[in-house]
């Protein structure tokens, strides 16, 4: 089974063309999931449903992070907590990559 590594994407035109032009590699490990025996009904929808559950925390941030945030969250038309969600995020990502 070949794994993909899907990208970020900017735009959803730019995902549905990204997804378009490996569906062969798609076509493939569907095939053999299904093959396999490890396919199963409703896996994909369930793993995106997981991946988007949200717990609430709390943490303590310095003022000056707080207000950093603020200005460069507004800066790219988002809320603070959707960017340092989405910091938050990237820099798990990098730590995991980086295991």
């Amino acid at each position: 089974m070949k794994k993909l590594i899907v990208p970020k994407f900017s735009t959803e035109a730019e995902e549905a063309a990204w997804w378009d032009n490996h569906m062969d590699v798609v076509e493939e490990n569907l095939v053999e999931a299904i093959q396999g025996g490890t396919a199963r009904r409703g896996t994909a929808p369930r793993v995106l449903r997981d991946a988007r559950k949200l717990e609430s925390i709390t943490i303590q941030i310095p003022r000056s992070d707080v207000n950093r945030a603020e200005r460069l969250s507004a800066r790219k038309g988002l809320s603070s907590e959707a960017y340092l969600q989405s910091l938050l995020h990237e820099a798990l990502e990098r730590e995991a990559a980086g295991e």
